[in-house]
């Protein structure tokens, strides 16, 4: 999670002064009882009026929480803030537990565009065998699969289109 946390912490610093009072206003808005923290209901019924509930999973909640003092406070909700704006909301498909650190995809349903899901599953998961999924599956680490993925993009024939 530390990764992560590193990342929202400097993707916040280079957000403009209008999306940082958005962010504050997120969490004003999440904090109904205005005392500076966020609690476990207070993160949840937020969430799932904005429609976010694949958030709610209280390992992601846990995850947030850096301190252990079973409440976010606003710059543990700026990691929030940057998996909801990025997109880095990802669980693993065996145990369900958030993908914070290295986990693994299976590569032929990354790269096939009609596949709906990238299957992503945790280190733990992988290394004990512990998912199913089709039996021809490949799976690479994340930062593995970026970087394959830039390669096959740079050995991608270029599309010229005339008008």
């Amino acid at each position: 999670m530390e990764e992560i946390r590193r990342a929202a912490e400097a993707y916040y610093e280079n957000l403009s002064d209008e999306k940082k009072r958005n962010a504050r206003f997120s969490f004003n808005e999440m904090d109904k009882n205005s005392d500076g923290r966020i609690n476990l209901d207070e993160y949840v019924e937020y969430l799932k009026q904005d429609n976010n509930t694949v958030l709610t999973h209280p390992s992601l909640f846990t995850a947030l929480d850096k301190d252990g003092n079973g409440s976010l406070d606003f710059k543990e909700t700026i990691v929030l803030y940057y998996i909801m704006q990025s997109g880095r909301a990802l669980f693993c498909q065996s145990c369900n537990t958030f993908l914070a650190d290295v986990y693994f995809s299976c590569s032929q349903c990354f790269f096939n565009d009609d596949s709906a899901s990238t299957y992503e599953i945790c280190c733990d998961c992988y290394g004990g065998k512990r998912f199913t999924h089709h039996d021809d599956a490949i799976f690479w680490d994340n930062y593995s699969l970026l970087s394959q993925s830039r390669s096959l993009t740079l050995k991608a024939p270029v599309q010229v289109i005339f008008n």
